[in-house]
């Protein structure tokens, strides 16, 4: 429309929504589900599988909450705009009074300077008062939002305490078993499953920054957006850990080493 084009010229630009321009939490939540039945079939008993139906749970709640989020509440809303009106109406009505009473008179000089003070601040608080009124629904959703962040945050630590003893020098050197202590780790997967468990770990990491992008599709609010780029950033370099020992392990093929075989 004309009207639209005149007062927003760029809305077309930037709130047009493509099929591949917005993250999908459908396409989301069934890679997520896909990641799970791969887990199960190759790692049936792990604790890695357990960690991912949980996370299967967690991102289908995420996705419904970001969605909520999205459009206004409603009833906050009404009662922000009629709270306001009512403080608007009482400050309009007052001002008036005051403007009928108000004679100048050096007599009252006093007495005016002291109303005009008590004016400013009964202003200061009206504009306290609707700044609250009108941030009300944004600090429920963002409120909302966080708590979800940080559960997401939770399971990309947990994901990272299950790759922190999957050591690939520890296989690839052979270490004999009289070498480990009563209290190290047991380490039974192969080469091929290593590389299979890490890749997983960093899926599932990849998958949790996504569900949170969510959030920050769906609000524009900067505390959330900058909550989503540390879950992002947090989730990078855990996977940054990960791939560098998929990278020992596959370098270690590459180039023929001793334990080969």
């Amino acid at each position: 429309m004309k009207w639209q084009t005149l007062l927003f010229p760029f809305w077309d630009e930037t709130r047009s929504a493509g099929k591949y321009t917005q993250l999908n939490p459908e396409s989301i939540l069934h890679t997520i589900g896909r990641l799970e039945r791969r887990i199960a079939e190759r790692f049936p008993d792990s604790g890695l599988l357990q960690v991912c139906t949980e996370f299967c749970t967690l991102a289908s709640q995420s996705a419904q909450m970001a969605r909520r989020l999205g459009p206004p509440i409603w009833p906050v809303r009404l009662i922000a705009i009629l709270a306001g009106a009512c403080l608007v109406f009482v400050a309009v009505g007052a001002g008036m009074v005051l403007v009928e009473r108000f004679s100048l008179n050096t007599d009252d000089i006093a007495d005016l300077l002291q109303a005009t003070e008590a004016g400013l601040n009964e202003l200061i608080f009206l504009g306290l008062a609707l700044f609250f009124l009108n941030s009300l629904e944004t600090r429920i959703k963002r409120h909302s939002a966080l708590q979800a962040l940080h559960r997401l945050r939770s399971v990309a630590h947990v994901v990272d305490m299950h790759q922190l003893t999957k050591d690939p020098a520890h296989l690839l050197a052979h270490f004999p078993e009289s070498e480990d202590t009563a209290s190290s780790p047991v380490r039974v997967l192969s080469r091929y499953d290593l590389v299979r468990y890490l890749d997983y770990c960093a899926e599932m990491l990849a998958l949790d920054s996504k569900i949170a992008a969510l959030f920050a599709q769906t609000m524009d609010d900067p505390v959330v957006l900058n909550a989503v780029n540390d879950l992002e950033s947090l989730t990078q370099g855990m996977s940054g850990k990960i791939w560098q020992k998929i990278m020992i392990l596959d370098l270690a093929v590459d180039t023929g080493h001793p334990g080969d075989g």
